[in-house]
């Protein structure tokens, strides 16, 4: 059975151009697409004080939202397979739920709080960190259909940490027909620093070696079994956080892996993530690494 791409919907602007992405995503993964919207009106209002106040009750506010968005995801492609569903629980754990039977999940990069589009949403971070599946946070304004850098930045952890972020990667830049560009940023400690220049410069080649090394034996699997993909390879000195991100304005999709810890609060977002996931300026996809 194949397993539908997931978008909470809240009829936010973020949320519908997250549905024209997911749209465009499922035509070319051949997959479901399954609009969701998960409120607590149920619980706060009730269909019958909604009557006494002389407006629409939460479940037809939801249903006139799902409705949109289905409307909206047909007009991107009229054969596209759609489900809707309207969940009367809280949005995180709704979508948590759902993305136990989901090829990934897909949410806008803010709902409709009226917050700055720069700032994450609570609810995108939240899924993002503890989801079982792959999420995509959509950040950017461009065209969703235009995929006009033909391109996807990885951001390469130490292996095996990103192992399923790199294959992630490399399937989505071979179905989008894109080059993938893995980058391995580095850094020279401080303590190292030294104030003979031949040492210092000797200091940034082990690192930036090190580097390399790392990035061919995290990419050497992939490559292997997607020989006919076009891989660039480069390392970044600076803090990786910074690298990525700015690495994300030529990129049409941008991937990072998240690591899982055991403790109440599941899948951990580190200081990588969080920052892309904040100010890319492109989609992200966060790849849940499983033990």
């Amino acid at each position: 059975m194949e397993l539908p791409l997931v978008v909470g919907v809240d009829g936010s602007e973020s949320s519908l151009r997250a549905v024209d992405w997911a749209a465009d995503e499922a035509v070319l993964h051949g997959v479901p697409l399954r609009l969701v919207n998960a409120s607590m009106w149920e619980r706060y209002e009730g269909a019958a004080l909604a009557q006494e106040l002389g407006r629409p009750s939460g479940r037809v506010m939801a249903e006139n939202i799902v409705g949109t968005a289905a409307e909206r995801a047909r007009r991107r492609d009229p054969d596209l397979k759609i489900q809707t569903d309207i969940l009367p629980e809280d949005t995180v754990s709704a979508l948590l739920s759902e993305g136990r039977n989901a090829s990934a999940l897909v949410t806008g990069s803010r709902g409709r709080s009226g917050l700055a589009e720069v700032m994450l949403g609570s609810v995108s971070l939240a899924i993002a960190a503890r989801a079982d599946c792959p999420v995509f946070v959509i950040r950017g304004n461009h065209d969703p259909q235009s995929g006009k850098h033909r391109r996807i930045v990885l951001g390469v952890d130490e292996p095996p940490g990103g192992s399923a972020a790199v294959r992630f990667a490399f399937r989505e830049a071979e179905r989008r027909r894109a080059v993938l560009h893995a980058i391995r940023a580095w850094r020279c400690p401080a303590h190292e620093a030294v104030d003979h220049a031949r040492d210092a410069g000797d200091a940034a080649r082990y690192h930036k070696s090190q580097a390399a090394e790392i990035l061919e034996a995290a990419l050497r699997e992939a490559v292997a079994d997607h020989p006919t993909l076009e891989v660039h390879r480069a390392t970044a000195e600076g803090p990786a956080r910074m690298v990525l991100m700015n690495a994300s304005a030529a990129a049409d999709l941008l991937v990072v892996g998240a690591h899982r810890r055991h403790g109440h609060f599941g899948l951990q977002l580190g200081r990588v993530a969080h920052t892309v996931l904040h100010h890319s300026m492109c989609p992200v996809a966060v790849v849940p690494q499983r033990a």
